[in-house]
């Protein structure tokens, strides 16, 4: 018998996703963020590389290194968060498909019919 309070068993699709939607809500604005963020930075860099010598421009040189950095950072978390939903999704899908065959077949039926009648109507 299935846990109906525990999101993360195969059974269970769909219960926890308002949590890990806004989960994921968050982490697309903390990258949006952090790129707006970047830009403004790039920005304010290439306004002041006209003006500067030296070790000001060293200085903004190390600056914008460090935020290419934090960019780059940023951006392989959201990768790796990615990957792992992916896979996630994969192995709850994977444990439903044994636990209901029948209805997997029916629903890939049923979406393959729709996918053939938008094909034709194309033609």
């Amino acid at each position: 018998m299935q846990n109906p309070t525990n999101p993360n068993e195969p059974g269970n699709i769909g219960q926890g996703s308002n949590s890990s939607k806004s989960n994921h809500a968050g982490q697309q604005s903390s990258v949006s963020r952090e790129f707006h963020n970047f830009l403004a930075d790039i920005e304010d860099l290439i306004k002041e590389t006209t003006s500067l010598t030296g070790e000001d421009l060293a200085r903004a040189r190390a600056k914008i290194n460090a935020r290419i950095a934090s960019a780059k950072a940023s951006a392989e978390d959201m990768g790796e968060t990615v990957v792992q939903r992916a896979r996630q999704t994969a192995t709850v899908t994977n444990a439903y498909v044994h636990e209901q065959p029948w209805k997997a077949v029916g629903a890939s039926a049923a979406i393959a019919f729709l996918f053939g009648l938008v094909i034709a109507r194309r033609n």
